[in-house]
């Protein structure tokens, strides 16, 4: 008997990446995205948004819990606190692109939960708790960053978190030894500059918020004064 492996044994989104076209075209088809067994249990593809011609780039790690339901990056919370420090660092949101290294949400469930209609775990009024992805996940979905890239051509990547620091830069990235940091680096082919800092989540779960925010805001004035 002979049988045929699903697209998503494979752990590359290679495959559905379209080979010429513009954001529109990158986003209809990474909606139909089976690079990696995540596209099962998340309800949508969270595909970058923002200004193609931005100067800056800010990768992030993946979609959260309400970036998931909205089916755009940065919604939630953590989104809400990284316009702020942008805007207080000098960088204008609206002049940004933002992304994450995966795009399909990976979470787990604390308790039994509905289903809803799609076959998404969710119960009304409940939170799915997220989790970390893996290398390997992290690598299937880079064919997009990629493609990202290509499209934006950004003079700067603001990089949020570890994950995100390992997705792009290897495993041996550090966020805590490399933040705050003006780096040049080659990402998918690119020569590029590149600030890390923390993932703004991690403000949203220090016991000393404003000391922890006052460090990512820190650190995106490195980026600012890179542009400057």
């Amino acid at each position: 008997m002979v049988t045929t492996r699903a697209p998503e044994d494979a752990y590359t989104a290679e495959p559905f990446v379209p080979e010429r076209g513009g954001l529109a075209a990158l986003r209809k088809a990474a909606a139909d995205c089976r690079g990696c067994p995540l596209h099962r249990d998340a309800t949508q593809t969270v595909f970058g948004n923002g200004d193609t011609d931005a100067r800056v780039l800010i990768v992030g790690e993946q979609p959260g819990d309400q970036e998931d339901r909205q089916g755009k990056p940065f919604v939630g919370p953590a989104g809400r606190l990284l316009d702020r420090a942008l805007a207080e660092a000098g960088i204008d949101p609206a002049q940004t692109y933002v992304t994450n290294a995966v795009k399909h949400f990976k979470f787990t469930l604390p308790h039994s939960r509905l289903r809803s209609s799609g076959g998404t775990p969710i119960a009304p009024g409940k939170r799915r708790i997220h989790k970390a992805p893996s290398l390997r996940e992290m690598t299937a979905c880079g064919p997009w960053l990629a493609a990202e890239l290509a499209l934006v051509d950004p003079e700067l990547i603001v990089i949020l978190g570890a994950t995100a620091g390992k997705a792009l830069l290897g495993s041996s990235f550090r966020v805590t030894q490399q933040r705050g940091t003006l780096l040049e680096e080659e990402i998918h082919g690119r020569q590029t500059r590149v600030v890390a800092t923390i993932h703004p989540s991690a403000a949203l779960r220090a016991d000393d918020r404003e000391a922890v925010y006052q460090g990512l805001v820190s650190d995106l004035k490195v980026a600012a004064r890179a542009l400057a």
